[in-house]
């Protein structure tokens, strides 16, 4: 059931239940909503519900009406949409028909399990494993390259430390050596009994483990969004360790979600080197790691890879 949420200044003032065919919308008190502004026509606003649909008309009022910014005559409201009449805001939620929709989208795209090649899943997961590992050796080899100038600058400074000498210590090397204290006897001090002695505890490690603060961070969320045909807006997010997207005998894809990051692996195609495309770009055998904002076309349909 559609609904209707009256706001002012970002405050819900009331909620109407779209029950009836024809809602009128204006500031005397006869309208089913009543908006009491001088800013809003006597009847301002006209919106006609017909079987799942909704439609927007505008009653010829002097400041007009907008939805989403935009002045219209006549709208088909949206899951969504914002309608502004006057001051005020009615924000249109119509989420029944937007969770059918997604329903039918990811019908159409994701795979169930039961429809998966099992040696294909491995392949492609394999494949993604091998791409994690190459990544994190790549990251670990740039780490330590960057690292290796400090370490030579530091064992450099240290070098010049050790035979650069202090003037007074220089004056001293003429100068005859004192003669050398007996040290003073003293009882020995008692070694530790080996179960009192305690081991230095790591600045980065705590009691329980490692320092909260030097942890990495988790793994953001990511989802897909799609950017083309029927289902354009539509958004899937990507919870599970590995998503098979596409049209089986036209072209399918898995997107594994690993510690790294989620890759992206090709799983098989109507056509012989029919690879997905990532930024326009094929993506090949191998599996590829998506990074936000990343444009992912597969079985002819565009979807934005965002990671939360």
């Amino acid at each position: 059931m559609a609904r209707l949420f009256l706001s002012l200044d970002n405050q819900v003032l009331a909620e109407y239940n779209m029950t009836k065919e024809r809602y009128t919308i204006g500031r005397l008190p006869d309208n089913d909503v009543r908006i009491d502004n001088p800013a809003v026509s006597g009847h301002h606003s006209l919106i006609i519900n017909i079987l799942n649909d909704s439609f927007l008309e505008d009653l010829n009022s002097t400041n007009g009406t907008y939805v989403n910014g935009k002045l219209i005559k006549k709208h088909a409201l949206q899951h969504g949409d914002v309608i502004t009449i006057g001051h005020h805001q009615l924000r249109f939620s119509d989420q029944q028909s937007t969770e059918t929709e997604q329903d039918e989208f990811e019908k159409t795209m994701v795979i169930p399990a039961g429809q998966q090649n099992a040696d294909q899943l491995v392949k492609a997961e394999k494949a993604a494993e091998a791409a994690a590992a190459e990544a994190a050796a790549a990251e670990a080899a740039a780490a330590e390259a960057a690292a290796e100038p400090d370490a030579q600058a530091d064992a450099a400074a240290l070098a010049a430390a050790a035979v650069k000498l202090d003037p007074a210590e220089a004056a001293g090397l003429d100068d005859e050596p004192p003669l050398a204290k007996e040290p003073a006897t003293e009882e020995p001090a008692a070694e530790q009994p080996a179960a009192e002695k305690k081991e230095a505890i790591p600045p980065t490690a705590t009691h329980s483990g490692i320092d909260p603060a030097s942890a990495p961070n988790a793994l953001p969320l990511g989802k897909l969004q799609v950017l083309s045909g029927a289902f354009a807006g539509r958004e899937l997010e990507l919870t599970k360790a590995l998503t098979t997207l596409g049209r089986p005998g036209v072209q399918v894809a898995a997107i594994t979600r690993r510690a790294e990051g989620y890759y992206i692996v090709h799983v098989e195609s109507g056509k012989e080197n029919d690879f997905p495309l990532v930024n326009g770009e094929p993506t090949g055998a191998q599996a590829r790691k998506l990074n936000d904002n990343d444009v992912v076309q597969l079985a002819g349909v565009k979807m934005g890879f965002f990671s939360s």
